[in-house]
């Protein structure tokens, strides 16, 4: 049974910095797409970042560009997202996914992911 498990989420100050790990219970990780979803409270989840099969693409939400950085390790199964310079407005339940195949184009869409993980809380305080 594939598993998603993220950790990594807490507490921390507007300008402070968290990084995010998701392992992957695939056998065959490295033939997935694996993405980053976000949640705040009262609103819909929103694509945040996504990286390719090998990590050589990456696709970012217009506002984490340049703050938040996703990266994955195929021999451990993990996925990261480093975010920096942390907002208020970040805040929200964070949710990694895996896909595959993901349609080109279409790494933004929710329902190309397969798999999902549990969530890991973001607060930033202001």
């Amino acid at each position: 049974q594939v598993q998603l498990v993220e950790s990594g989420g807490g507490l921390v100050q507007a300008g402070g910095s968290l990084r995010l790990s998701c392992v992957a219970s695939i056998r065959t990780f490295g033939a997935y797409g694996m993405a980053w979803f976000r949640q705040a409270p009262g609103k819909e989840r929103d694509f945040v970042s996504a990286i390719n099969r090998s990590g050589g693409s990456t696709d970012y939400l217009e506002s984490v560009k340049g703050r938040f950085t996703i990266s994955r390790d195929n021999a451990k199964n993990t996925v990261y997202l480093q975010m920096n310079s942390l907002k208020p407005e970040d805040t929200a339940v964070y949710y990694c996914a895996a896909g595959s195949p993901i349609r080109l184009g279409r790494r933004r869409d929710q329902s190309e992911y397969d798999y999902w993980g549990q969530g890991t809380q973001v607060t930033v305080s202001s």
